[in-house]
């Protein structure tokens, strides 16, 4: 028998439940993120002394940027897995886009929306 080409339907549910549930965590993360970004927490300068007002509301202004780039960062990592769920619908999961092979278990249980399998991407293909 040849080398396989795709994962069976019992595999890529099991990848989809994984997905499923990253999927989840990555947005109450976002939805945490969002939230310190609009102080919906309440917790803000407007309560302490003047004289720490303006080193806190500098803190306060990284801080947001720091939130907002991360925020960022998490609703791209949201929209990868979301690729990966029509990838599996298509069945197409799982099969590196360079060299048209399986991409190991492993790397798609620690990735699980990699489209590379590592040799291409170590290669520098992008």
């Amino acid at each position: 028998m040849g080398e396989k080409t795709r994962y069976s339907d019992e595999e890529l549910e099991e990848f989809r439940q994984l997905i499923l549930d990253k999927i989840e965590k990555a947005k109450a993360e976002y939805e945490g993120l969002k939230a310190s970004i609009t102080n919906s927490d309440g917790n803000d300068v407007t309560d302490t002394s003047p004289t720490f007002k303006v080193l806190e509301e500098g803190a306060s202004t990284l801080s947001k940027e720091e939130a907002g780039r991360l925020a960022q960062r998490q609703m791209k990592f949201i929209q990868n897995l979301q690729a990966a769920l029509i990838r599996i619908e298509n069945k197409t999961y799982g099969i590196c886009r360079e060299t048209g092979k399986l991409i190991p278990k492993e790397r798609l249980r620690a990735v699980p929306h990699a489209t590379l399998s590592i040799e291409a991407k170590n290669s520098g293909v992008k």
